[in-house]
């Protein structure tokens, strides 16, 4: 399937420039975009990475010396087409904070604690059914200063590549409830209010694993009217 965006998914999508999300006055376009159309190789080509999946890459809480700290929970969920079909055999990746609002990155100086049992990456295969599972924890919050006292909402990256797809797609998953969504201008600038709210993971009881872990669903719609937004579409 090739994801060429139909007009009923432009509209979930985040604008190039929403001044209050600051960076993006510095890189969106200052003109006009240059179509490119797109030859056999790129609506065919090659998926990457798929092959190099491990057994555990999905669980991130196993791969220290010991546990990670912080609240364990198990993230799942779908990979869609616009008629909600699974899509199988779609490369997923997250990545995220620890417990204390800190990524594992040279650039990330907040001053909360590293978790040396957790770097915060993962990576799984969507199965015939286009369904995908993590074991991760569920990360902090964290100050980010792009105005005055902001700090992001608890949330998780997610990338998804597969075959016949022009480019990686990247979105972030929330977590329902959280205070700090109507103070952040990345959260909000997905103007549909609809579009904005399937960024919110739903709590999943049944699938929750008792005395274990917490469950939340996150189904990822690659187009159409229930499409989940992109950053990069």
């Amino acid at each position: 399937m090739t994801l060429v965006y139909p007009v009923q998914s432009l509209a979930a999508h985040p604008p190039r420039l929403s001044p209050a999300y600051k960076s993006t006055v510095k890189r969106s376009p200052s003109k006009p975009l240059i179509p490119m159309r797109h030859t056999l190789s790129e609506l065919t080509g090659p998926v990457y990475g798929h092959e190099t999946v491990r057994a555990n890459d999905h669980d991130l809480t196993v791969h220290g010396k010991g546990e990670p700290i912080g609240e364990r929970i198990i993230v799942h969920g779908h990979v869609l087409d616009e008629d909600g079909r699974g899509v199988p055999n779609t490369l997923v990746e997250l990545w995220q904070a620890n417990a204390c609002g800190r990524y594992v990155h040279v650039v990330d100086q907040h001053p909360a604690p590293l978790d040396p049992n957790f770097t915060g990456a993962g990576r799984a295969q969507t199965d015939a059914q286009g369904y995908y599972r993590f074991i991760t924890i569920k990360p902090g919050a964290y100050p980010w200063g792009n105005h005055h006292n902001a700090w992001r909402p608890a949330h998780i990256h997610f990338s998804v590549f597969g075959h016949s797809f022009v480019s990686r797609l990247v979105t972030q998953m929330y977590f329902p409830g959280d205070p700090l969504f109507p103070f952040d201008p990345i959260f909000n600038s997905v103007t549909d209010e609809k579009a904005r709210n399937r960024m919110i993971s739903s709590f999943d009881l049944e699938n929750t694993k008792p005395d274990w872990a917490l469950c939340y669903r996150f189904n990822i719609v690659l187009r159409g009217r229930n499409a989940t937004p992109m950053e990069n579409s």
